[in-house]
């Protein structure tokens, strides 16, 4: 029996991992996850011969996760915005074949996120090297790209440690908290005494 305000205990015990006469599987097994994770590694690796020397993925950006919790964080974004694109130097359809992923949706809301954003397409473009699959070819027909696609580099925190003098032990950080609080209570009433006074 249960003990107090606690919940009432409902444990299924009886489900069916086994398909019987009674009725089909009532339990979903996952049983080829091995498999299927060796036949989406051998696809990535199938397509990326296909399409070399290109590289495998596309160039994003870099911009801030959502909300105020984690907006100080970055990661990858889908793609540049067009602004970011004409600040490069570089149009919509060209950037898309030579390996950068446009967002026409996305849009800048801060000028250093646009700045940052043309500064690591224009270090992409000093490291692209674009060649030919025929002589008669267009010359944005095979690219290849010198290394990987410019992951995102996080700022090393560095950890300052400060000398503590005898100033800082000599402070008493709650007693001056306290008094402040204290202060703040009473200012209201002081305020209305002094204009009190004024008025008499």
């Amino acid at each position: 029996m249960v003990k107090h305000n606690n919940i009432i205990p409902n444990i299924h015990c009886h489900k069916k991992y086994l398909q019987s006469s009674r009725g089909p599987l009532k339990v979903r097994l996952n049983l080829n996850q091995a498999t299927r994770k060796k036949a989406r590694r051998l696809a990535r690796a199938k397509k990326a011969a296909a399409i070399a020397p290109r590289p495998l993925q596309m160039l994003r950006p870099v911009v801030h996760c959502q909300t105020q919790r984690y907006s100080a964080k970055q990661r990858l974004g889908r793609g540049f915005t067009l602004a970011e694109i004409k600040g490069a130097g570089l149009n919509p359809s060209y950037a898309r074949s030579i390996g950068i992923a446009v967002d026409h949706r996305r849009s800048n809301k801060c000028q250093e996120s646009l700045d940052r954003n043309v500064a690591r397409l224009e270090e992409y473009k000093k490291n692209l090297v674009v060649l030919k699959k025929k002589d008669d070819a267009a010359p944005t027909e095979g690219i290849v790209s010198r290394g990987n696609i410019m992951p995102v580099v996080k700022p090393a925190h560095e950890v300052v440690v400060e000398a503590v003098t005898d100033e800082m032990k000599e402070f008493k950080a709650f007693t001056t908290m306290r008094l402040a609080r204290q202060e703040s209570k009473v200012k209201g009433y002081r305020v209305a005494v002094e204009n009190r006074k004024k008025k008499d």
